[in-house]
């Protein structure tokens, strides 16, 4: 049964689909959201504004792209891509130029997220015996491992002053969020759920951190003091609700749902209401994550 669960963890925790074109006009102030889509027929990265509008497709290629994380500033955009045969991060320019592979490994690299001055790239890989979290200059030099989990660690981001980190991780045979200091050191447990706790995103003062979770029987969107105390939960859909964001300002939270079947991105107010609808294809759009500026 553990090992069973592991693998529908680790499976939750593996990359995602991305898109191609140019940069919309920028909303001032209020950032941008990068997302992956499919509705081109492959998993590619695109963006939009946080309205839903300006939407443009930023790759193009027929294997496998995904996890796309914007850098604070939005001028770049990691993600992972399986194109040359095992998934490796790539770093663009956010209208698509530049394109540069930084890690070009067999073990696989999934699930990468700029710190806040962007210049590291944490990340998780399986280099060893565990599938463990690592950090990297963002260039792709210099990679140093963070965790030694007997489990499956995952879904790594910094916190907004960059002293953070918080992660996944299943070696209670269940996925929880976990927090450590940027160096690896002082790790903690911050939720203890039967079920799965998954995709960790600080508010932009650091003092709050949203999630999903399936320990009400679906997945919804949950939001927690970044200490671990007071969790809450923002949805209560019968569809799956995952994958949350906050915006800039933190007033507001996309996030990824199927009530309308397939998956599509929305937003919502910071206490789970005004929930709108910000995309609206045929096929499913997936993983927004907004940019600071």
């Amino acid at each position: 049964m553990r090992q069973k669960r592991t693998l529908m963890v680790m499976a939750a925790l593996a990359a995602i689909p991305l898109l191609q074109g140019g940069v919309p006009p920028i909303i001032a102030g209020e950032g941008r959201i990068v997302f992956v889509s499919n509705r081109d027929g492959t998993d590619e990265i695109y963006i939009m504004n946080p309205d839903g509008s300006g939407q443009r497709r930023l790759t193009n290629n027929d294997s496998a792209e995904g996890a796309p994380k914007i850098s604070a500033d939005g001028s770049k955009i990691v993600f992972s891509s399986k194109r040359e045969g095992n998934y490796d991060l790539y770093v663009i320019n956010s209208d698509g130029t530049g394109e540069k592979n930084v890690t070009n490994s067999p073990s696989g690299e999934v699930c990468p997220a700029f710190s806040p001055d962007g210049s590291k790239i944490v990340y998780h890989t399986r280099r060893y015996d565990n599938v463990d979290i690592y950090v990297m200059n963002a260039d792709g030099s210099n990679h140093r491992r963070l965790t030694d989990d007997p489990g499956v660690g995952g879904r790594p981001v910094f916190s907004p002053d960059g002293s953070k980190i918080a992660y996944i991780s299943v070696r209670d045979a269940n996925g929880d969020i976990y927090i450590m200091n940027s160096d690896g050191s002082g790790e903690r447990r911050l939720t203890d759920s039967p079920q799965l706790d998954n995709r960790p995103s600080f508010s932009p003062d650091g003092t709050k951190i949203a999630f999903f979770s399936t320990r009400d029987g679906n997945s919804e969107i949950y939001i927690m003091n970044a200490d671990g105390t007071g969790q809450k939960r923002l949805t209560t859909h019968s569809a799956q609700d995952h994958n949350p964001s906050f915006s800039p300002d933190g007033s507001k939270i996309s996030f990824v749902s199927t009530r309308d079947r397939n998956a599509e991105i929305y937003i919502m107010n910071v206490d789970g209401t005004g929930v709108t609808n910000l995309t609206n294809s045929a096929r499913h759009d997936n993983e927004p994550y907004f940019s600071s500026r």
